[in-house]
């Protein structure tokens, strides 16, 4: 059973049971060959107000682009994203993510074989897997199902009465990726962050993959490739909450860098 952990759920996430390690992973073209929120915006417009859908997509992307290309920060990008959902049905946005999943994953190319195989082989080793993404439930869920993640965080937009305020507590893009993880880590306080693994294939995924000994690039992009290349020796990481931010972020919680007290709610 995939257990939700997103900002704000309230779902704990260890559950008692001690995994071998964690392995995070990026979704969007690092899982899966596609950008699951902008295929998604598509298909639910479409499949609800056919051509006219298709104006509103063209429009909402048409200006996302606009803003990226401007240079907004992904996080601001990522909630003028969610804006484009207020006043929506949550339950209505989950039953539509289950059908675009369901016609989007019987094409063979949809996956990327190469990941998929690896975290078969972590589950298989032991491990839990847990899906990393600035996407949201509707995308993500009927994915972890498949291939067998057990967390699932993301960001989670707010919903009052049963509908999308357009609002989201925090997006998990950049170090907002940095954020969850670590906050999942502390939940696991037996297992090793030096042990754990993450897959990400861009540099917005570079906050995720600090926080892990094992760092793994999918695709060939340079500037991952050049991170790797720096990442080839692996840091022995410490485990209480303030080392473990301050390992990840490259300093040692015993430096003049660190005030001692970790900004993230790490306990």
């Amino acid at each position: 059973m995939t257990v939700v952990a997103g900002i704000g759920t309230g779902v704990p996430a260890g559950g008692g049971h001690r995994p071998a390690y964690l392995v995070f992973c990026d979704v969007d073209e690092t899982l899966i060959d596609c950008k699951s929120m902008f295929e998604f915006l598509r298909f639910q417009l479409v499949r609800r107000y056919g051509e006219e859908g298709e104006e509103r997509y063209r429009r909402i992307a048409g200006e996302l682009r606009r803003q990226s290309a401007a240079g907004a920060p992904r996080e601001d990008v990522n909630r003028a994203y969610y804006r484009s959902y207020a006043g929506e049905s949550a339950a209505e946005m989950a039953e539509l993510g289950r059908e675009w999943f369901s016609l989007a994953a019987a094409d063979p190319g949809f996956f990327i074989a190469s990941t998929v195989a690896e975290l078969d082989r972590h589950r298989a080793a032991g491990a839990e897997v847990v899906l990393v993404s600035g996407s949201f439930a509707p995308c993500l869920d009927p994915v972890a199902e498949r291939v067998g993640a057990r967390h699932v965080l993301c960001t989670s937009p707010l919903v009052i009465g049963g509908r999308y305020t357009g609002d989201v507590a925090e997006p998990v893009i950049g170090e907002g990726k940095r954020a969850v993880v670590l906050r999942m880590l502390a939940e696991y306080p037996g297992v090793s962050p030096r042990d754990c693994y993450a897959y990400g294939d861009h540099p917005s995924d570079f906050p995720m993959l600090d926080c892990v000994g094992h760092p793994r690039g999918v695709g060939d992009a340079p500037a991952v490739l050049a991170y790797l290349a720096r990442r080839a020796e692996p840091v022995v990481a410490a485990v209480s909450g303030c080392a473990l931010a301050c390992w990840s972020m490259g300093r040692d919680e015993h430096s003049d860098a660190c005030s001692g007290e970790c900004a993230l709610p790490l306990g």
